[in-house]
């Protein structure tokens, strides 16, 4: 079937063109077996690279308090709602003070009575000592006249202490921003039981932050206090950076049921601005360097879920599957498995992949 098509081809083009035809085809084979693709190639080998590894870490505010109710009520207002600024000191919320004004007003009533009784007990202890001086009354009367002014002068503080605690809870109706800073947000609705210790809402304040990663403890042991600790942050136009934080803390005791340890990382004030609570960055934790062969990123080939490279064989280049472990920039990649030290790889895997490639000899331009 070849042959008939090829002679059909040829008998179809005129005598003076087929020499040509032939001749040129003849001279292009002959031009392409002297001249072969030339593809560069490096050898795989052992390099000492820094080692680590990257987590998920969380956006969380330094500074952040859940404003609870400190008094009994039902819940009349809420003043604010998620993401609003507030100031210190500003209203949030009131609850119901009917109960609290009651008390306040039978303080106050105690508080009178009670500094009348004080002021009729000094009135009686000043007549009973001028008639102790004349001699008209015992010594015994002067005791009682001065104990009867002692117990007004302690009711009289009693209930001035009731009082100022009356005032207090009556205070407590008007829930009040403890700092400056945003409502991340609302935990109850008016008309809602207030309790003593139910949360109405939870503020924070934009800066600092923080970023929270929780490392394995596996792997926490890899770490020491010097060790480099990275955050990625990613810009507007979807550029990352990489920026050290300001303070990093280890907390002394790991969770039981995760067995992870939570490291708080401190953000800069400039590179944390433009970050959210609950937002998620990557932090890349570096331990010490150590030996590992590494491949140049250039000759790695990826096609769907292959992962290859071409090495240099007795017959020109042979496609191998390997596995990669960690991207290390200029460095390369690590190899797991599939290679083996100082293995050549081409440096082109595409021109490696046509028919006649020959690795470059070291120190020839490729053609």
């Amino acid at each position: 079937m070849l042959n008939t098509f090829s002679w059909r081809w040829a008998s179809s083009i005129p005598c003076g063109r087929l020499g040509l035809t032939v001749l040129g085809l003849l001279l292009g084979a002959q031009g392409w077996a002297q001249n072969p693709i030339q593809v560069p190639v490096a050898a795989v080998q052992m390099l000492a690279v820094g080692q680590g590894f990257e987590m998920d870490a969380v956006v969380q505010p330094v500074k952040q308090a859940t404003v609870s109710a400190q008094t009994s009520g039902r819940l009349l207002s809420l003043a604010v709602k998620a993401g609003d600024q507030v100031k210190a000191g500003q209203v949030l919320a009131t609850i119901n003070d009917s109960e609290t004004q009651a008390s306040l007003q039978g303080s106050q009533a105690q508080v009178a009575q009670a500094q009348a009784q004080l002021r009729n007990a000094q009135a009686n202890f000043d007549r009973t000592r001028d008639l102790l001086r004349q001699g008209f009354i015992s010594a015994a009367a002067m005791d009682t006249a001065e104990a009867q002014l002692r117990s007004a002068q302690a009711t009289r503080d009693q209930t001035a202490a009731s009082a100022r605690q009356a005032n207090v809870s009556q205070d407590f109706t008007r829930v009040t921003a403890p700092f400056d800073g945003r409502v991340l947000q609302t935990e109850a609705e008016v008309g809602d039981l207030a309790q003593p210790g139910k949360a109405l809402l939870t503020l924070y304040a934009p800066l600092p932050l923080r970023a929270v990663v929780q490392v394995p403890v596996s792997r926490s042991g890899q770490l020491t206090p010097t060790s480099p600790i990275e955050v990625q942050l990613l810009a507007a136009d979807g550029a990352a950076s990489w920026v050290r934080p300001i303070r990093s803390t280890r907390l002394p005791g790991a969770d039981p049921v995760s067995q992870t340890i939570e490291w708080r990382l401190e953000l800069p004030a400039q590179a944390a601005t433009g970050l959210m609570p609950g937002q998620q960055l990557t932090v890349r934790f570096a331990a010490g360097q150590k030996q590992r062969l590494m491949v140049p990123s250039s000759a790695v080939l990826r096609r769907g879920e292959l992962t290859a490279v071409y090495a240099v064989s007795d017959k020109g280049f042979v496609l191998k599957a390997v596995r990669l472990g960690a991207d290390h920039g200029p460095q390369g990649f690590e190899v797991l498995a599939g290679l083996k030290d100082k293995d050549q790889v081409a440096l082109d895997p595409v021109k490696a992949g046509l028919a006649g490639a020959q690795a470059l000899p070291a120190g020839r331009p490729a053609r």
